[in-house]
């Protein structure tokens, strides 16, 4: 996830900072230090499942199932166990009773939603197709993650089970989440428990979803749509959602120039956190410093969260939303943890968090100041900030990033950079095969050149 670091003595435009760990891009906090938020790519999780069985339930709002998602359960073979032939009956009938959740859910059908389930894992479920609802689901999907095993109960059953959705736009890519599942069997069998998603680890450095607890599974929610953002937060904030909604739309705009690939998102994903939600939404655990985040949620989708603080920053939130908004429309769709280029992506969205402002009243320029008087090696690749580096040196940081990016947007134009983005973020391609093709320069040399511009530009 990409990081962000809160307001103080810095730029709007710090916003970020991004390093490996379970959240996403975070910017500062105003009135004091700013916070910066760590990378999308390395809170981002991927999941990575083997679905052997069962078959996919994909529903549309208004529409029927899919059938290209997969085939109807082969025969078992005369020799297959009988543990397996059970397990696997088992899984077809579970499979039903999830068909018939999901025509409930796109339906607005609360009480056929519940019914699958025995009366005590009601509660929660009634708490998440309000926040579903909330959030104008319109695409639900749901297939066992496998076969399931015996829960050590006689007649019940634990199975992984893979969701898929879309908000607002039944068209949209779909972002999966896995869940554990407990089950008693018999002809409709009962849902007995639905417990909280729990984040994964990347595979090979790529991250693609599975980032801990969402929202919608843990909190209730209170929602607002526009033309292009969702805003949400706890119903403690809701006076704060037609203003949040109102900044969030003017930041979108901004964003959306810096689609590297693609389309823009079909919705930008925003959702405020008061100190409870902060510390458990995405599995939690940022950074002192830290203002929000970006994170991947799978199918292309980023997901912005701001901190407690944040509207308590003034114009600094709506650098901090461009920032975060920026992530969510230059990543690429999987993540990847690579912190040498942390620069590169942080920078990117500090340069779209300034919206244009002149390079001399970049509030952070006297951190960047300190971080270039001080032990900084002078390498774009080591910029990037642990979770427990000091404020002032994040900010130096995020700062030296930001000089960085608008060193190569003055010399060589948006469209060559975000060609530069696309060949380093999304092609995984290092700096030194493509600054000849796109730059006409050898890396070395344009390095050493951009540094100096850094240093030159503080002193």
């Amino acid at each position: 996830m990409q990081l962000t670091p809160a307001p103080g003595d810095v730029t709007p435009a710090q916003l970020t900072p991004v390093w490996p760990g379970p959240s996403g891009f975070v910017p500062p906090v105003p009135g004091r230090s700013p916070r910066r938020r760590w990378p999308l790519w390395t809170g981002l999780v991927a999941v990575v499942l083997v679905l052997a069985c069962g078959v996919p339930v994909v529903l549309l709002a208004g529409g029927l199932p899919d059938t290209d998602l997969g085939k109807p359960a082969t025969a078992a073979s005369p020799t297959e166990n009988p543990t397996t032939i059970a397990a696997r009956q088992v899984a077809e009938r579970i499979t039903a009773q999830l068909e018939k959740q999901s025509a409930a859910l796109l339906g607005r059908d609360r009480a056929g939603f519940l019914a699958i389930a025995a009366p005590a894992a009601q509660k929660d479920l009634r708490r998440r197709y309000a926040a579903l609802t909330a959030l104008k689901v319109t695409r639900w999907e749901a297939r066992p993650g496998g076969l399931p095993t015996s829960a050590g109960r006689a007649g019940e059953w634990r199975l992984p089970v893979e969701f898929r959705y879309c908000f607002v736009l039944p068209e949209c890519t779909t972002s999966p989440v896995v869940i554990e599942t407990r089950w008693r069997d018999g002809a409709e069998p009962r849902l007995l428990a639905f417990s909280k998603s729990k984040s994964s680890f990347p595979v090979n450095g790529r991250s693609n979803g599975q980032p801990g607890s969402l929202p919608w599974e843990v909190s209730e929610l209170v929602v607002a749509v526009g033309e292009r953002t969702v805003v949400a937060t706890t119903p403690a904030y809701r006076t704060r959602l037609p203003g949040l909604l109102r900044r969030a739309e003017a930041a979108a705009t901004v964003a959306d120039g810096y689609v590297v690939t693609g389309n823009p998102p079909d919705r930008y994903r925003i959702f405020y956190a008061g100190p409870k939600e902060w510390k458990r939404w995405y599995g939690g655990e940022q950074p002192e410093w830290g203002a929000g985040y970006a994170i991947n949620v799978g199918g292309g989708h980023y997901e912005i969260v701001l901190g407690p603080e944040s509207f308590e920053y003034g114009p600094y939130l709506d650098e901090l939303l461009r920032h975060e908004l920026a992530h969510a429309a230059s990543l690429p769709e999987k993540d990847y943890a690579d912190e040498s280029t942390w620069w590169l992506s942080e920078g990117l969205a500090e340069q779209a968090g300034v919206d244009g402002q002149p390079v001399g009243r970049y509030e952070g320029l006297d951190s960047v100041r300190q971080l270039v008087e001080g032990d900084w090696d002078g390498k774009l690749e080591s910029l990037i900030p642990d979770a427990d580096t000091p404020q002032e040196q994040v900010n130096g940081s995020y700062g030296a990033a930001f000089l960085a990016v608008r060193y190569f947007v003055d010399r060589f134009g948006e469209e060559r950079v975000r060609a530069f983005v696309k060949a380093v973020l999304h092609d995984l391609r290092v700096p030194a095969q493509v600054s000849e093709e796109i730059f006409d320069e050898e890396w070395n040399t344009l390095h050493k050149e951009c540094v100096a511009y850094i240093r030159a530009t503080v002193r």
